[in-house]
């Protein structure tokens, strides 16, 4: 569970990505899930923007993958939101929330 300080610091961090996904017409799928997974892992902190053509609202789509995924929603804005998951390999680990109390 992410402090209020964490979670600001994520959103600074968060602010400054470009949306690595799109979920369209076909929603929050296995697929879906599975492919942020992996991007998770590899970056810990991505944004995700939900299309008109998608049947799930923003939030819920957000809080259904982060469900799935065992990851944190940081933020959702408009029609994105951001992830927050610590890499489980340390050595891909780039974010550190130690710090950040």
């Amino acid at each position: 569970m992410l402090t209020s300080k964490q979670r600001a610091y994520l959103r600074g961090l968060g602010s400054k990505l470009d949306p690595i996904f799109q979920i369209g017409k076909d929603g929050v799928s296995e697929e879906i899930c599975h492919q942020l997974l992996n991007a998770l892992e590899a970056r810990e902190l991505i944004k995700v923007r939900v299309l008109e053509t998608s049947p799930d609202p923003v939030k819920e789509a957000a809080e259904e993958i982060a469900r799935v995924i065992g990851a944190d929603v940081v933020q959702v804005i408009g029609t994105k939101f951001v992830l927050y998951k610590q890499s489980s390999k340390e050595e891909k680990r780039k974010i550190d929330l130690k710090a950040v109390r």
